[in-house]
């Protein structure tokens, strides 16, 4: 092994003092030192079923509304679902980084969703009266960091994501994990050079996605939706089956089509596009004759392609 560029030779009782006892010999956790309470009744304040038994499991306990304190049994699952996420994202050639939960005003102000997320969010001031955020997304970060390390296209394509904590301001957090003001997400950008480039990191995304519900064991749904206030023009959304669930989305029986609710297109909505394009085909028709008629009038040219 070098350091610093100078030759350090281990001998057999140095090597052991590198690795930790718990990674050489992993401790076995018995249930009468498990640092775990587990409750007879349901808390008072869950609504649905995973919350109920989270808590009383000794997974979580609330330390306010919308915010949980994660337990060791339930930081073991947590750290589990990241450690799968991460392997799919490594997969296709995404590489990992971590931005701070603690913002600065500025870039949301360019992009105005410092005041597009109204209520929505955790706004502080500094002792000098600096304005911050607790990060609710971090696309703004993530735009700038490649925009002050890479200056080519020829540093294209480029997959980079994280899994961090985010804040937003619920007006009523419920449902325990599922809605609550302080979450982990995982939150992945491509930067690409022309629109083949993004329909391809679009497409790794997705099917690194559907592996990663796949392993979870999830019985999901894949539904075109909206993009919101993070932007980009299309938007599909994985849906988790819970009866407990917020959204609606409907869904063809005869194909795979499905959507949420607001974003569903009927057919006689189709049938008006249709309309609306041939429309747009029949006036592109008529100023193209005028203006063969015009070029052909003045130039005496009547070869047209």
């Amino acid at each position: 092994m070098w350091t610093h560029g100078i030759p350090v030779r281990l001998s057999a009782t140095s090597r052991r003092s590198l690795w930790p006892m718990s990674a050489r010999h992993p401790r076995v956790l018995r249930m009468s030192s498990l640092f775990v309470r587990t409750l007879r009744e349901d808390p008072a304040d869950a609504e649905v079923p995973s919350h109920k038994l989270l808590v009383r499991a000794g997974y979580i306990r609330r330390a306010a509304p919308g915010i949980y304190t994660w337990l060791p049994l339930g930081l073991r699952v947590l750290r589990r679902i990241e450690g799968i996420v991460r392997e799919e994202m490594d997969a296709i050639g995404a590489q990992e980084l971590s931005f701070p939960a603690l913002l600065p005003r500025e870039p949301y102000e360019a992009t105005n969703r410092w005041t597009e997320y109204g209520d929505g969010i955790f706004r502080l001031k500094d002792r000098k009266d600096g304005d911050y955020l607790l990060g609710p997304t971090h696309e703004e970060m993530f735009t700038l960091v490649v925009k002050d390390l890479y200056s080519s296209y020829k540093d294209l394509p480029l997959s980079i994501y994280q899994i961090q904590t985010k804040y937003r301001d619920e007006a009523r957090p419920r449902a325990g994990l599922l809605r609550g003001r302080e979450f982990t997400m995982k939150d992945s950008y491509s930067f690409d050079v022309d629109d083949a480039g993004l329909e391809e990191s679009y497409q790794q995304h997705r099917d690194a996605y559907v592996r990663i519900f796949d392993r979870l064991g999830f019985e999901y749904v894949v539904v075109r939706a909206t993009s919101g206030a993070m932007g980009g023009s299309r938007s599909e959304e994985f849906l988790a089956k819970a009866e407990v669930g917020e959204d609606t989305y409907v869904r063809c029986t005869a194909c795979d089509y499905a959507a949420r609710a607001h974003r569903c297109r009927i057919g006689v909505r189709r049938a008006s596009r249709r309309l609306r394009a041939r429309r747009q085909h029949q006036r592109q028709r008529w100023c193209d004759r005028r203006l063969r008629r015009l070029w052909r009038d003045h130039s005496g040219f009547h070869h047209f392609q």
